[in-house]
């Protein structure tokens, strides 16, 4: 008997036909990318782009108000604990924007992108409404540190991944505008703070918090959206061999020393100009400086490293940011802490515009979420240890300037680092006849 006569054979062939070709259409709209044809622009790029500028607005943007309650809860709601203890919550917090890139690299890369951020968005605004209710140490812990923490490392993670499905030639730019988003909210969030504790009690706060970021991630999960299908046969969740290339290993090396010392003048900005008695309205003022000077960084880095390339701006900025920390402890009047303010903002903000930037060029793009996310998770010792190190420099010596030394010293050290990862890049570019 012919089975291509059969009816049940012609059906089967069929449908392997259309899964064949589904495949191959997958594999041809991955390989498209590899070859450069994003559309790096557009009406449907520049929404996704909103949606994730209104995420990392909502989620990113709060986070970096974390000096505000630095300051906060050192005179307030947990006066009884030590300046490092508090640190732990923004330290947490800070950690956990890093800590579930693996896990969001992998599902990314497999084609997960809606039902992630969604979860996100939704858990970061419950946290934010149980923070309100949260009176004990443990219970602002769990609920800013790590609840708040983890749901913006998932926007803020999947928003970085996203773009490399839109832009190629334009990354750089469209990575410093979504991060333009966490400067933005680093400015709005810090004077909300402050006005609304004037003029409230800290639940209220909390609560009307919780509405205004309710309202920007319900921009992101209606705008934001993948191009290309996922990729079934990802191997490992960890790819050692990754490691094995000098450029990869130089910067993820970089990067963890540098997270151990780039938030430490935002985090201690406002409790510092405090001790040294300036204006509290000021004082708290000084977080909303660092984080409108950001943007201009963010938007200059980004234009800027798509043409000279990130690692050749990444090097200035974070040499700039331990000058910055030096300094800092040697201000003693408004003028020189608007200064460290305008600067710090500048430098941190470049650093953070492109810091994921480099990993789009080492290796192909199907795999770059793994890439991503290997990278932040082990940067995530970095940005946990960082500040709490910071805190306890000051409890013990009782000066700010122990902790400038540290600090800027640390960044130097990063800094290095980066030079030895681009002599590699160019090395590997030369080899490959790509210089």
């Amino acid at each position: 008997m012919d089975d291509s006569k059969h009816p049940s054979t012609t059906k089967a062939s069929a449908v392997l036909d259309d899964l064949s070709s589904k495949e191959l259409e997958d594999a041809a709209r991955v390989e498209e990318v590899g070859l450069g044809d994003c559309p790096d622009g557009g009406l449907r790029a520049w929404l996704v782009v909103l949606g994730a500028f209104c995420g990392l607005c909502a989620t990113v943007g709060l986070v970096n108000a974390w000096g505000t309650f630095q300051a906060y809860y050192q005179e307030v709601e947990l006066s009884h604990r030590s300046s490092s203890d508090i640190a732990w919550i923004g330290s947490v917090q800070n950690a956990m924007l890093y800590a579930p890139g693996l896990a969001v690299g992998r599902l990314f890369d497999r084609g997960h992108l809606r039902i992630p951020v969604f979860a996100a968005s939704a858990m970061f605004v419950l946290c934010v409404f149980l923070t309100a209710e949260c009176t004990q140490y443990w219970q602002f812990l769990l609920c800013q540190g790590v609840g708040m923490g983890l749901a913006t490392g998932v926007v803020f993670d999947m928003g970085n991944m996203v773009l490399a499905h839109w832009f190629k030639k334009r990354l750089g730019f469209a990575l410093a505008c979504i991060l333009g988003g966490a400067s933005i909210g680093g400015c709005i969030f810090p004077v909300t703070v402050k006005a609304l504790l004037q003029r409230t009690r800290f639940p209220w706060t909390m609560r009307i918090l919780g509405f205004i970021t309710f309202g920007l991630l319900v921009v992101t999960n209606l705008t934001i959206a993948r191009r290309l299908p996922g990729t079934k046969n990802l191997g490992p969740l960890v790819n050692v061999a990754a490691f094995k290339n000098p450029a990869y290993l130089f910067y993820v090396a970089s990067l963890v020393v540098n997270t151990l010392a780039l938030f430490t003048v935002l985090t201690y900005l406002t409790v510092s100009a405090v001790d040294d008695n300036l204006n509290a309205n000021l004082a708290f003022d000084l977080l909303t400086i660092a984080n409108a000077t950001s943007t201009l960084g963010r938007v200059a880095s980004g234009l800027l490293a798509d043409r000279y390339g990130p690692l050749n701006v990444l090097i200035p900025a974070t040499l700039i940011t331990a000058v910055v920390t030096y300094a800092w402890p040697f201000a003693a009047n408004v003028p020189a802490f608007v200064m460290i303010s305008v600067l710090i903002g500048i430098s941190t903000g470049a650093i953070l515009a492109i810091i994921v930037q480099p990993f789009a060029h080492m290796g192909p793009v199907e795999d770059v979420g793994l890439r991503i996310g290997m990278a932040l998770t082990v940067v995530t010792a970095g940005v946990i240890a960082g500040p709490p190190i910071s805190g306890a420099i000051v409890d013990d010596t009782g000066s700010f300037k122990n902790v400038g030394y540290y600090g800027g010293s640390t960044l130097l050290l990063s800094a290095a680092l980066m030079v030895a990862a681009r002599h590699f890049v160019g090395k590997t570019a030369r080899v490959s006849g790509r210089a």
